[in-house]
């Protein structure tokens, strides 16, 4: 089954990217290639119980399993332990990728309040975006209840995008709703 999001990039971005730039080729055009998931942990990682609910929550938003990232080496100043979890992330491609997108753009990004867009100049200078949001009840998967403390949650979404404006026009076409009022400086 295709996705509702890639059917509209097959249908409507790759057309529209086409006359608006001239793409002497088809694989020229900007697509995405993957979307990562970060939350870091603080404090929280000394709590095994907080971790494993941020595991779960990371995993039912995500729809695939979570990678724990360790620290490194130790640190006294920040109270860190060899090998200690400090994040996780998830890193979504293929399928996944559009599935993600359109719940983040239909169902999540409305549900925040006075959300009058995302940032547009957020993005690398390789046309990849980067932003965050401040919670994860947001997404209608996690129950208010079930919620043990409210975590940020940080988006990548990288793209084949050699420069932000062709994608900053790929991400808006998809849908993706960047602030009006806002002067980009691409």
């Amino acid at each position: 089954m295709k996705q509702r999001l890639k059917h509209i990039y097959h249908e409507q971005v790759i057309p529209k990217l086409r006359e608006q730039t001239c793409y002497q080729n088809i694989h020229q055009i900007p697509k995405l290639n993957k979307v990562v998931i970060n939350r870091g942990l603080g404090e929280a990682a000394q709590n095994t119980k907080i971790l494993e609910s941020s595991i779960s929550e990371l995993k039912i938003i995500a729809t695939q399993n979570v990678v724990v990232t360790r620290s490194r080496k130790a640190i006294a100043g920040f109270k860190i332990r060899e090998k200690r979890p400090v994040g996780i992330t998830v890193i979504l491609r293929k399928k996944r990728i559009y599935a993600f997108i359109d719940r983040l753009i239909n169902l999540a990004l409305p549900r925040i309040r006075d959300f009058q867009g995302v940032n547009p100049n957020s993005f690398d200078g390789h046309g990849n975006y980067n932003f965050g949001l401040d919670e994860q009840l947001i997404f209608p998967e996690i129950s208010y209840d079930q919620v043990t403390q409210l975590c940020g949650i940080d988006i990548c979404i990288v793209t084949t995008s050699n420069t932000d404006r062709e994608g900053l026009s790929l991400l808006n076409i998809l849908g993706i709703p960047f602030k009006k009022n806002y002067s980009p400086t691409l």
